[in-house]
């Protein structure tokens, strides 16, 4: 009885079905992962255990991991309530790299105390996300222009922009090699361990050894909002019907065009406070290459968890760990760089394959019937 409930409760709840789904993809990933490390490692298991235990292993190692996994859920975020509305957007990258700009000038320059400068950098921030994303938005539902052609152009903009301004406006003219100044303290965001008296000890160990910031809470609070946007705001119902069927949503009543231009600038928000996040947070200064393709990587992310916001940080915390293992696999073993990314690719594509999970279903299915016992007194 109580596994037929069990059983039940999976096929009724779309979010432990996908749950399951993940961690089923991961299970296999993971087994053909050691598969290829046993055929061209030396020492597999050594390979092989940096990978899996590398990014606990120490703190500033589980520092980065927690850091990276922040940064990819708001852009798994970002991704999601775009891909939900079955649109397309690739502009994460350079909404990020804006964001990044435009909170790291405020922290830079702006003479203001900890508490208004932060805030405002971040908001800042959003604002820039809202209209690097508004425009793609405007183009698609006014214009009818290709939202993926838009999105990458507007990614060159940006870029050429971010790196037009910090090499000649905010560069110091000593510096050598193009970046800002450091970040005064009162530009940085937080620790996420709170200045209590009883946690001054840990306190100072993680601010020490990692860049773990409150930049945590905003993230956690940024997937309740999606989630609640999504799922229990009418807002959530116009883009989600948008993304069932755009003209039966049209003739139902909804302004597609104007839920289009929102939801690509949402997008653009949540993309820009993981650009502030990379700035104030990890870097504590404007970098030439803040991202490095970062914002692309949302894209995995979001399908990972089939765009559902609830599991993104679930996605995003496997994901980073993947990519924290795999750095920590080449630094420590004979694995080569390429090799590396074959084993991540293999993980990717099973976890993102949508069909794993009714296929190990029919085979458990199957194999019950097979062994099933036939009933006392039943014909031969």
């Amino acid at each position: 009885m109580n596994r037929v409930r069990f059983r039940s409760s999976i096929q009724d709840s779309p979010f432990l079905r996908d749950l399951l789904r993940v961690i089923v993809a991961i299970l296999a990933a993971l087994a053909i992962g050691f598969i290829v490390t046993l055929l061209v490692s030396d020492d597999p298991i050594a390979a092989y255990k940096a990978f899996l235990f590398g990014p606990v292993s120490r703190l500033n190692r589980f520092g980065d991991w927690i850091e990276e996994a922040i940064s990819l859920t708001l852009i798994g975020l970002a991704v999601a309530i775009v891909f939900k509305a079955e649109q397309f957007s690739l502009g994460a990258e350079g909404q990020l790299v804006l964001g990044a700009l435009v909170a790291g000038t405020i922290a830079l320059f702006v003479p203001l105390p900890v508490y208004l400068r932060l805030p405002l950098a971040l908001i800042g921030a959003m604002t820039i996300g809202f209209i690097w994303g508004l425009i793609p938005g405007y183009l698609k539902a006014y214009l009818s222009a290709n939202e993926i052609v838009s999105t990458l152009m507007l990614n060159v903009i940006a870029i050429k922009l971010y790196e037009y301004f910090l090499t000649y406006y905010i560069k110091p003219p000593t510096a050598g090699f193009t970046s800002s100044a450091a970040f005064p303290v009162e530009g940085r965001l937080p620790g996420f361990i709170p200045p209590l008296p009883f946690l001054e000890n840990i306190r100072l160990l993680f601010n020490q050894q990692t860049d773990i910031s409150i930049a945590l809470y905003i993230a956690i609070f940024a997937t309740i909002v999606v989630y609640f946007l999504m799922y229990r705001m009418p807002f959530g119902y116009e883009l989600r019907m948008i993304g069932i069927n755009i003209k039966f949503a049209h003739y139902g009543g909804i302004n597609t065009k104007l839920v289009i231009m929102l939801v690509m600038a949402v997008s653009g928000v949540l993309a820009a406070l993981a650009g502030a996040h990379l700035a104030l947070g990890i870097h504590h200064k404007l970098l030439l290459n803040v991202s490095l393709g970062l914002g692309f990587e949302g894209i995995v992310v979001s399908l990972m968890a089939r765009n559902n916001p609830a599991l993104v940080p679930l996605t995003s915390l496997f994901y980073g760990y993947l990519r924290a293992g795999a750095d920590i696999m080449e630094r420590n073993s004979d694995m080569s760089r390429e090799m590396v990314l074959v084993i991540q690719g293999i993980i990717i594509i099973l976890i993102t394959a949508q069909g794993i999970l009714p296929i190990v279903q029919k085979q458990i299915s199957a194999f019950r019937d097979d062994n099933r016992v036939a009933p006392i007194g039943g014909s031969e």
